[in-house]
Formats: C-alpha cells, sequence, structure tokens
C-alpha cells in the first residue's frame, strides 16, 4: 500500500506556523509528501528543504493576493498539491498512483499513538470504493499548549485521507473545497466517508500574540475586504487570547514531535476554565450534545457511511 501526503505554506517563519512538525508527523505514515511551498517573505522554502530531501516533493508556487472571498486561495493551494499526485511517474514512466491522499494543514500535527489506528483504517478500506475518505476527530488548542477550545465555534471532525487523483480511472474528481477545510467530488457532492478513531491537533490557535496578531491582519484578507477589515480586525500590536467564550484544560499528551516547540514557549497565557459566555441557545445545544451526542446544527462537509 502507498500513501502520499500532502499540503501547503507560506511565511511558515513569520506567521509560527508549525509547518516542520506537521511533516515531521505525517512522515512516518506516508511514502513521499508533496508540499506546496508559496513565494514567501522569509525562510520557508529553506526550512522544507531540510527535513527530508528523500520523502518531501516541493512545489513552488506564487498566491494570487487578489483573491480575497472565502479563503480561495487556499483551496487553490491545496488542489496544486494534490493535482501533483498524479504527477508522479515511476521509473518505466507509468503514473505511480498510491492508495490514498494524506492531506495536513500547516498548524496541524499527528500524535504518533493514532499512528496503528490510521495504518489499520488506510488498509480497511483500501479497495473498498464506496469509500471516498477517512475522517478524523480533532483537538482544537487556543492560547496556549494547556487548553482546548470547548464551544460550538470548533469544528469537531474533517476529512483528511481521500481517494488520490486517478483521472483517467475514477469517475469524480476530488477537490478542495471552499478554504481549504474540507473536500467534494467535481458535481458538487459531498464525500463518503468513514470516521476512524484518531485525531489531528489543530495548534493554529497556539502562536505568540505578536505572530497571531499579525496571521489575523493578514490572513484575514483571503475572506474580507478592506472595510471589514477596518471594522473588525485591531491594528494592534498583540492578539488578545482573552476574548473566548469557552475552554477546557487538556490532561493529555502532546506529539512527540512539538516536545521542543513547547518547551521554547516564550508568552503566558491563563483562563479560567469555570468562566463561559454561552447564550441561551448555545447552552440548550451544549446541554443536548452533552446527553445524545448529537450537536443541533452542525455542518458536516461529508457523509458518514
Amino acid at each position: 500500500m502507498k500513501i502520499t501526503g500532502f499540503s501547503f505554506i507560506r511565511n511558515a517563519i513569520k506567521y509560527d506556523y508549525p509547518i516542520e512538525e506537521s511533516l515531521r508527523s505525517l512522515l512516518p505514515v506516508t511514502d513521499e509528501i508533496i508540499v506546496a511551498v508559496g513565494k514567501s517573505d522569509d525562510k520557508t522554502l529553506e526550512l522544507i528543504q531540510k527535513i527530508d530531501k528523500k520523502k518531501i516533493r516541493i512545489l513552488q508556487t506564487v498566491w494570487d493576493d487578489a483573491k480575497r472571498e472565502g479563503g480561495r486561495v487556499l483551496a487553490e493551494e491545496t488542489q496544486k498539491a494534490y493535482d501533483a499526485i498524479a504527477d508522479n511517474p515511476s521509473g518505466e514512466g507509468k503514473i505511480n498512483t498510491p492508495d490514498w491522499a494524506f492531506y495536513l494543514q500547516g498548524d496541524e500535527v499527528l500524535h504518533e499513538a493514532d499512528y496503528p489506528v490510521i495504518r489499520a483504517a488506510t488498509e480497511k478500506y483500501r479497495d473498498d470504493e464506496r469509500v471516498d475518505g477517512l475522517l478524523f476527530k480533532y483537538k482544537h488548542f487556543y492560547g496556549s499548549y494547556d487548553y482546548l477550545g470547548a464551544s460550538r465555534r470548533w469544528y469537531r471532525r474533517e476529512i483528511r485521507i481521500v481517494r488520490p487523483p486517478r483521472f483517467a480511472l475514477r469517475p469524480q474528481h476530488i477537490y478542495s473545497y471552499k478554504d481549504a477545510q474540507g473536500f467534494r467530488k467535481d458535481d458538487g457532492r459531498k464525500l463518503r466517508v468513514k470516521e476512524i478513531d484518531a485525531y489531528i491537533y489543530h495548534y493554529g490557535w497556539v502562536k505568540p500574540p505578536a505572530a497571531q496578531m499579525q496571521k489575523q491582519q493578514t490572513f484575514n484578507k483571503y475572506w474580507h475586504d478592506d472595510e471589514w477589515m477596518k471594522k473588525n480586525i485591531p491594528s494592534a500590536a498583540e492578539f488578545d487570547y482573552s476574548n473566548i467564550d469557552s475552554l477546557v484544560r487538556f490532561t493529555g499528551t502532546h506529539p512527540a514531535v512539538m516536545k521542543e516547540r513547547i518547551r521554547s514557549k516564550n508568552w503566558h497565557f491563563d483562563f479560567d476554565i469555570s468562566r463561559s459566555r454561552y447564550t441561551l441557545k448555545e447552552k440548550i445545544s451544549g446541554f443536548i450534545e452533552r446527553i445524545t451526542g448529537y450537536r443541533p446544527g452542525e455542518y458536516k462537509n461529508y457523509i458518514k457511511i
């Protein structure tokens, strides 16, 4: 069985993305990783080049900064890496198509404890053509490595393993959807997926406050126009992490590849977990979820089978 990973990144050092940790966590469960590295203002390209020259294939790209609606440019960069999987000839000049394509974003990391589950699932569903992809659970860290997001603002699951681009064999092509959070088929249909008992550790909201503020001031431009930015994104030097509705303390272990990054954290964030700011609607929804496991009104960009 062959699995190809794919990802995209730009200005990883400037915005303090754990892209090195992300790719290193993906290496043990993939045979190759394709990374679309956007033209950056820092040494992101050099960083990726140093990780693993044998298993990481770099695709140098240029982002279209003029696209400022719905985060579409992020999906386009994802698509570049995904489509490049098909452009991978073997020694005989034939397309060496993998069985699965494994996607991680630059702030997402796998835990080594989940490797056996991932391997078992990819083997189990490899030849089951009903299954378009595999669905992962999420741990969203916020403010520091000690807290997890606990409210409805955080998505609980998303597709991270999909079928590779077999253009000549599969009747429906898979593409990166909207702002690159998930995937769809080229006729707009949702993917049919199997949920597995493995997690994505999402660290996008754990950065030094200055780097987080820079990210907010830059990345929101891929969703909104200048007027919205003026009204909603402050020009402060540092991000205020205290403006959050609800968190819980994380009691588990982080992926081993994150050890040094966590050790070198140079800012402090603390939160009173007994404090929450929920509307009545959110309280009712939370009660239903705790009792039944069902989240009313939850957006699902997939069909579980």
